[in-house]
């Protein structure tokens, strides 16, 4: 299986450390209101597996073993910065491919694997878990949950999935339809399978889950839908629920959890229990062994639009928030809100990192994060205190933060409650999930750092609809100009780059620029390199001092995910997964292609010193055609069906109709699917991902959004056409 003797021995010594860390109370605090159905019974796991030796003593010590990469951010203070250099600015130009594995499913790709005892687990879409011999690539084990493949109408961005969890010989991962499994590491068994959420309402998950003392730590998502945000701990041995903490109050008329939602709830208004609220974790999460507190980034409101979600303001704790819990009871301790009353989809659910820095000529404990709304902020992670925060990327909405009250300043009608406004950034963020890193030694954080405008506008005549996405925003304000030079100048305003940032002096260093958004999370090493994969295609190596591009290698698809590091028997290899996917491409429509479409095949790709193997061909769209039937329509049923198009297709088929090649472009299809068109939307191909749309949409309303698309596909054929000539 290619596991080193050495790495079996320090695997067992690692064993015997576990006594180091307890795994707490065992009986639900006053968060905890409801047990998960437990599906299946735990099973015993020998301490001689693979992965026995995982526990909380090695995750805390994560720096003094560089050969492996042990949790979501390599270690608890997630910094994704290894302390290997065999690989470095002066041999990197000598990286060449090691092995690639294809992953089942040509979907966004957005995990970063653990490597342990040479063996590498990973997740793809789909929440399909995977074991590879690290050094080889081969396939040990492969874990199929079965997600249905109607819950893709439940999320907002792509079947993604962003890893898994190990601890004494047990994988721990989420699914896509909010189950929560352990599986043997050896073997891929399932030891046991817990309901984390009320499956009959639009829950997701898309996070990797962390494990802290025995406990696994789990959010979800789903607030666009009107889900109600929390995060849950579970026993990692055996599935049971011990607490769960809520991100945001419930129907006060049902009694409140705990003290600290009733004070949360005094900060809302109106019925908001009614639209869910929002505010899931779904993805960041940092934990600090010495001061034993658990940190957890909040969400979006649901709806996004505050006047209707909370009509008369306040801050709407705790959405937009960090949040610093008791990992043994999920108690409160403290939160800083980067948003309050937040109204574009500003999460601060962005990677959190935590590292001790001299301030003000003072070492202090800190905690940085760099969420969507474009400010960077430095808080001290023992009291929450902020200590400084700066915009790292354009921002309108505010024009800084006030150090005496710890709040943003906004502009003139950022809240878009006069008329649709510009804003910088968009709802996709100045940063968003994909993870930053940062180097002790230079002492740089390194963001994938973006700039994307959008209008928001009021949708005046909102209405709840159950099951769809309910964002309170005019979705017809999305549409991109349809005059060519106006398309041309908003997709030039759209910009993606490499941000090497000072987070002491707050102020950036250097910038690599990307050709367009959404670009892959960052790794940082002690070989004094940078790794990150663009939506180009490519997967890059830079100096982390200045950004020189030092080397770089095709990944024959657009990289969103995170690189990570480790070393197998004295040789060191990187590894990254490419998949074109997640909201960006899915959304953006010709912004998510204005790089060029790039290759949608999903792999494993891991590089070494002097690696031969060749990248396997394939991925790139093959060039095609629109064959759309005469257009017949009046303009009246085209604008009707443009404008159900956008309340029901836009999230998934993007901006116009136009794909990010993650999923098929509507534009191009062929004669036979513009005939089973109406059946397709009603749920014939359900099985395949694409859901029924037969609870919201009348036969009518199918017929104008398919002339919507025929004469969206007359426009492309006669650019097409006219290109040619």
């Amino acid at each position: 299986m290619g596991v080193s003797n050495n790495l079996r021995g320090a695997a067992l010594v690692f064993a015997v450390l576990v006594t180091l860390w307890g795994c707490g109370s065992k009986a639900p605090p006053e968060e905890s209101k409801s047990v998960a159905a437990t599906e299946a019974a735990p099973a015993e796991v020998s301490a001689d597996k693979p992965a026995a030796g995982v526990n909380g003593a090695r995750i805390a010590a994560a720096a003094s073993d560089p050969t492996t990469w042990l949790s979501y951010g390599r270690g608890y203070d997630e910094q994704r910065f290894s302390p290997l250099d065999s690989i470095n600015e002066k041999n990197a130009g000598e990286l060449g491919l090691a092995w690639t594995f294809d992953i089942d499913h040509n979907r966004g790709q957005e995990a970063t694997p653990i490597v342990v005892d040479g063996i590498m687990y990973t997740t793809g879409a789909w929440s399909i878990v995977y074991a590879l011999d690290a050094v080889t690539g081969k396939l040990l084990w492969k874990h199929d949950p079965e997600v249905p493949r109607q819950r893709a109408q439940q999320g907002c961005c792509d079947v993604a999935n962003r890893g898994v969890a190990v601890w004494e010989g047990k994988v721990v991962f989420g699914t896509y339809d909010g189950r929560l499994q352990a599986l043997d590491a050896a073997t891929g068994k399932v030891l046991w399978s817990v309901v984390t959420v009320d499956q009959s309402q639009p829950y997701t998950i898309s996070g990797a889950p962390r494990i802290i003392k025995g406990k696994v730590l789990i959010g979800n998502g789903g607030a666009e839908f009107g889900v109600r945000g929390y995060i849950s701990a579970y026993d990692v041995n055996s599935g049971e629920m011990l607490w769960r903490f809520y991100t945001v109050p419930g129907n006060p008329a049902d009694g409140f959890e705990s003290k600290t939602m009733e004070m949360a709830a005094e900060t809302w208004n109106g019925e908001w229990w009614k639209l869910g609220g929002g505010g899931t974790v779904w993805d960041s999460m940092a934990y600090d062994p010495e001061l034993d507190l658990l940190y957890i980034g909040v969400g979006n409101g649901s709806p996004w639009n505050q006047r209707i979600r909370s009509p008369g303001g306040g801050d709407n704790l705790f959405l937009s928030s960090i949040v610093a819990l008791k990992p043994d009871t999920g108690e409160y301790v403290w939160h800083y809100q980067t948003t309050p009353g937040e109204t574009w989809d500003y999460t601060a659910t962005q990677h959190i990192m935590l590292a001790d820095l001299e301030i003000d000529g003072k070492p202090r404990k800190v905690l940085m994060q760099a969420p969507k709304n474009g400010f960077f902020y430095v808080i001290d992670r023992e009291t929450g205190e902020l200590l400084s925060a700066e915009k790292f990327s354009r921002v309108t909405w505010a024009s800084h933060v006030d150090m005496e009250t710890g709040r943003p300043v906004e502009t003139e009608n950022a809240r878009y409650e006069d008329g649709a406004v510009l804003i910088f950034p968009a709802n996709q963020g100045a940063h968003n999930w994909h993870p930053m890193s940062f180097n002790p030694q230079t002492g740089l954080v390194y963001i994938p750092a973006q700039e994307i405008p959008q209008v928001y506008a009021d949708e005046k005549k909102y209405k709840v609809r159950p099951g769809l996405m309910n964002l309170g925003i005019d979705p017809m304000v999305l549409a991109f100009p349809e005059d060519p030079a106006e398309l041309q100048g908003v997709l030039e305003m759209i910009k993606g780059y490499l941000l090497a940032w000072d987070p002491v002096q707050q102020k950036e260093v250097w910038r690599h620029e990307h050709t367009g958004a959404s670009n892959g999370g960052t790794l940082s090493t002690a070989g004094n390199l940078v790794f990150q994969g663009n939506t180009m295609g490519d997967f890059q190596a830079f100096r982390a001092t200045d950004g020189e591009a030092l080397w770089r290698s095709p990944a024959g698809s657009g990289v969103v995910a995170a690189p990570m590091t480790y070393s197998v028997d004295g040789v060191q290899y990187v590894t990254v997964l490419a998949g074109w996917g997640g909201a960006y491409p899915l959304v953006m429509g010709e912004a998510g292609v204005q790089q060029g479409r790039v290759g949608t095949v999903s792999r494993v790709l891991t590089f070494k010193l002097g690696g031969t193997a060749s990248l396997p061909p394939g991925g790139v769209p093959a060039e095609r055609r629109p064959e759309p039937p005469e257009l017949t329509a009046s303009a009246d049923l085209i604008a009707t069906g443009r404008k159900h198009f956008y309340e029901n297709c836009m999230a998934c088929h993007g901006i116009e109709a136009v794909s990010g090649s993650t999923i098929p472009d509507l534009r191009y299809m062929d004669a036979a699917t513009h005939a089973a068109f109406p059946g397709i939307v009603m749920g014939a191909r359900a099985n395949k991902g694409m859901p029924s749309f037969a609870q919201h949409l009348t036969m009518d309303d199918i017929n104008a959004i398919h002339a919507y698309l025929v004469e969206r596909a007359h426009v492309e054929l006669d650019r097409l056409n006219e290109a040619s000539e």
